[in-house]
């Protein structure tokens, strides 16, 4: 089993994000879109909790993933943990 956590606490180890920021390339722009400005703004907030609701989220179709990040649709029932639902609300665009 691999460590995903760089000392003891929830700070997932810096190989892990890189890895991380690769698997979540997409095929649609606009997916990728989000994903960037996701990491821009909580790269540095991480936590291997997060990094979990971020991997469910990259395993869904493109179409898929984009319905969620803009609330077409929620996550079904299935597939809603508490990490999935917390990232999902941090990758959503907030209108002011």
């Amino acid at each position: 089993m691999t460590d995903t956590t760089a000392n003891d606490d929830l700070t997932p180890h810096p190989d892990v994000l890189r890895r991380l920021r690769w698997r979540c390339r997409r095929g649609l722009l606009e997916n990728d879109l989000f994903i960037d400005r996701f990491f821009e703004q909580y790269e540095n907030q991480l936590t291997t909790p997060l990094v979990q609701g971020l991997l469910q989220l990259m395993d869904l179709s493109d179409n898929d993933l984009l319905d969620l990040l803009l609330a077409r649709k929620e996550p079904e029932a299935d597939q809603s943990s508490p990490e999935l639902l917390q990232v999902l609300q941090m990758m959503r665009v907030t209108k002011v």
